[in-house]
């Protein structure tokens, strides 16, 4: 019992950084909650989808992360852009500091 108790503090806490991070809270909780300390650390350590830039799918014209190498919604095969797409942080900022 005490086991349960602890893999779901661990699964909420690892969720809640994935979701602040910019990720899936599901995926995030089942990492923390199954593997706890190391789920945890891997939320922690993860990269900020929001900070990474984006590029747009020649195909579905849908904005994707530049390291997607395949569009998920079309199949498409990206080719790294000239001009990346800003951040959505980056965006955010430079519209609050204008």
């Amino acid at each position: 019992m005490a086991y349960i108790v602890i893999a779901l503090c661990f699964g909420l806490a690892g969720g809640i950084v994935g979701k602040v991070k910019g990720s899936s809270f599901l995926i995030w909780f089942l990492i923390a909650a199954l593997i706890p300390v190391i789920g945890l650390l891997a939320a922690l350590f993860y990269r900020f989808e929001t900070k990474e830039p984006r590029q747009r799918c020649p195909g579905c014209k849908r904005l994707l992360p530049i390291s997607d190498a395949i569009c998920h919604h079309c199949g498409t095969e990206q080719v790294f852009p000239d001009q990346p797409i800003p951040s959505q942080e980056s965006v955010r900022r430079g519209m609050s500091s204008g």
